[in-house]
């Protein structure tokens, strides 16, 4: 799944500037004629670790599962268990 991912993200890099210009251009026929995979919304964020989709933490690439124990072990500089 995670090279999936991989290869929806560059085709969506390689597609960009023509979906771009399509899109000024009001030609929803040609942007219908581009591959399914090179439309940005397809895209899913995963954990760089693991590859969970669900759970995401954008600020540190990480799923909430994975980031917790990264940060039990300290492995995450300036994070640490809350107490009060």
């Amino acid at each position: 799944m995670k090279a999936r991912e991989v290869k929806r993200k560059r085709t969506v890099e390689k597609y960009a500037e023509k979906r771009a210009a399509l899109k000024a251009a009001g030609d929803y026929e040609g942007l219908q004629k581009l591959p399914k995979n090179a439309s940005p919304i397809r895209m899913h964020n995963r954990c760089k670790i693991t590859g969970r989709p669900k759970g995401y933490m954008r600020q540190f690439g990480l799923s909430r599962v994975t980031f917790r124990e990264m940060a039990n072990n300290g492995l995450i500089p300036g994070v640490k268990k809350a107490s009060w």
